[in-house]
């Protein structure tokens, strides 16, 4: 099948495959698989033009929203921090598009400065994995899973898994209760930092919301079960932003592919809303530990790539 907005020629039934299967594993961590969707188009399926920017925030809104009701229904969606999260990112991915279409049109140029924010993001994550002592976030994250096993184990009204109470929510602090253990972020260190990662977000094409995941977890030493949620709905906001804006311009660079690859992007997200679905009803039966390798590697995959192609181009 030929898809004349990005020039390439692919069957039909390898994008929705490829999104079904990174969109699994990724979306336990709170991250859409935009990531790893964006190489394959670009080194895979030879989609280089700005516009696969626009067509992997597509895929984000087609295939995020059962994700997000997943968490949702499990009483695992922070609200405070996912207002927090769209207020930053929002603006930021916005000028991070404007950014890619003047400044980076050339792939290899923004696959090194992303990449370089990636490797640090891997980084983080592996000495959080590794780091040693109790603290609370891995207390509730085990906590948490044993509560899912004897969940498992039992009839649905012997054990009620545990969800999220919102203690506080202001323009200073989001304070929040997990599993016994208490919370409290700074709202605009939350806010100032989810302004970084959408510029990044929005160079990059992945919404934004999907680099916040990594970060919470690492930075502000929240647990990964509470932080997918809104790293997702953020992601999908911002995706929504990004999508109409790349449209928006498309006609003032009439020499530039920018609008989205509209069947492509909705064929990726098909197989990443089935992927997502399955993703988010599977997370409370995988350990934290596993989880943050799979962001890890995901990321660590990207950066690692993307450093490889500037440099042997």
């Amino acid at each position: 099948m030929y898809f004349p907005v990005a020039g390439i020629e692919v069957n039909p039934l390898i994008p929705p495959l490829v999104a079904f299967v990174v969109s699994f594993f990724t979306s336990m961590g709170g991250v859409s698989g935009a990531f790893l969707l964006m190489p394959f188009q670009v080194s895979f399926l030879g989609y280089t033009s700005p516009s696969v920017s626009a067509t992997n925030q597509l895929f984000n809104i087609v295939a995020i929203p059962s994700g997000v009701l997943r968490y949702i229904r499990e009483g695992r969606m922070v609200w405070p921090l996912t207002v927090v999260v769209i207020a930053g990112t929002l603006p930021g991915v916005l000028v991070g598009a404007i950014i890619r279409v003047k400044w980076l049109p050339d792939p290899a140029s923004f696959k090194l400065f992303a990449s370089t924010v990636l490797l640090w993001i891997g980084i983080k994550l592996v000495l959080n994995i590794f780091k040693k002592g109790k603290s609370p976030n891995k207390y509730a994250e085990e906590k948490f899973q044993q509560l899912v096993k004897d969940y498992s184990s039992k009839s649905e009204d012997g054990v009620k898994l545990p969800t999220v109470r919102v203690l506080k929510f202001s323009m200073t602090r989001v304070s929040y209760e997990f599993y016994g253990e208490v919370y409290d972020c700074s709202t605009m260190g939350l806010m100032s930092l989810s302004l970084i990662v959408g510029v990044v977000g929005g160079i990059y094409g992945i919404g934004g919301g999907s680099i916040i995941a990594p970060f919470f977890v690492t930075i502000f030493g929240l647990p990964v079960y509470t932080v997918a949620g809104a790293a997702l709905m953020g992601t999908f906001v911002t995706s929504v932003a990004g999508v109409i804006f790349y449209q928006a311009i498309a006609p003032f660079y009439p020499d530039m592919v920018i609008a989205p690859d509209w069947m492509l992007g909705i064929l990726f997200g098909i197989g990443g809303m089935a992927g997502m679905y399955l993703g988010a009803r599977c997370q409370k039966f995988f350990p934290a530990k596993i989880i943050k390798w799979i962001l890890t590697a995901v990321i660590l995959f990207t950066a690692f790539k993307y450093i490889a192609e500037f440099f042997l181009k």
